[in-house]
């Protein structure tokens, strides 16, 4: 297998920061280097790890999980929600723009907010392997990084106009320090009716219904909301499209490889679509880690 393109890492390379002594990197042939000699090799799939020290405590998402997704989201369920949260972001309004996701998983919403706007880079970031491997391919101008985000974004200060979040976790104070000061931290999270006609049926995991108080707790001090759009709508699905929207999720850690609940199931099954994608507002400079 030949070696995969290189030239997206190198584009967004001076925004990212060495995890060992937080200073920028600078893209050489495979490899990106800080000014330290510490230096980290771009994998021969695209992407490049800058995970350090101890193994992260993160369960990422397994190379099934993955398939799962992408073979969902390739039938077009999820792409009202693709299309609402590239809204969010917005058109980029500066050549040098960059939108950063979170828990990127198959770069699917990156790639729909990259599309949505022709100057803006991107970077996928995911603590998973699988989900690198992957993201190095989702989108002509995207990153991919590996890394956890629980343990600090490997990017500069005021660096990135965006950070996008989808069915992912957040760290906040780290989305704080890296977006400048006017940037935008896009969220879609799940309502209790996403998904509910399956989730009863076959055990699937629910949807906390205090999950929107929270999310506005953690971003108390570091945002303001500045908008919330419902998307809301209905899906029919073949057993194939359940078997799969079942394997993408956390319920995937706890289902059997084949449910005779879902060969239960008839032909087509509605189900209900619904995402809350909400925007938020850097309101002050967040707290410096030194990058």
């Amino acid at each position: 297998m030949s070696p995969a393109d290189t030239s997206a890492l190198a584009a967004v390379a001076g925004l990212l920061a060495c995890p060992e002594c937080a200073l920028e990197l600078e893209p050489r042939d495979r490899v990106l280097r800080c000014g330290h000699g510490h230096s980290f090799d771009i994998a021969k799939q695209g992407y490049v790890s800058l995970l350090t020290g101890a193994s992260t405590k993160m369960t990422g998402d397994t190379a099934a999980m993955l398939d799962a997704r992408a073979a969902f989201q390739g039938g077009g369920h999820f792409a009202p929600i693709a299309a609402a949260t590239a809204e969010a972001v917005g058109p980029d309004e500066h050549a040098s723009g960059t939108v950063l996701e979170v828990g990127a998983g198959t770069g699917y919403y990156l790639a729909g907010a990259l599309d949505a706007a022709p100057s803006t880079r991107g970077i996928a970031l995911d603590v998973a392997k699988p989900a690198a491997k992957r993201c190095a391919r989702a989108h002509p101008r995207a990153a991919s990084v590996l890394a956890d985000a629980w343990r600090g974004l490997p990017v500069r200060d005021g660096t990135l106009r965006a950070v996008l979040s989808v069915f992912a976790p957040r760290n906040p104070a780290e989305v704080a320090r890296v977006l400048v000061e006017d940037g935008r931290f896009v969220v879609a999270t799940p309502t209790e009716r996403h998904l509910r006609e399956l989730i009863g049926p076959l055990g699937m995991v629910t949807v906390d219904p205090d999950k929107d108080r929270r999310l506005d707790t953690a971003m108390s001090g570091h945002f303001t909301a500045v908008d919330r759009v419902l998307v809301e709508y209905p899906m029919k699905l073949t057993r194939t499209d359940v078997a799969n929207v079942v394997g993408m999720g956390p319920s995937a850690h706890h289902a059997a490889t084949e449910d005779p609940r879902i060969a239960a199931l008839p032909d087509t099954t509605e189900v209900t679509a619904s995402v809350l994608v909400s925007t938020y507002l850097k309101t002050h400079r967040g707290e410096s880690y030194g990058r």
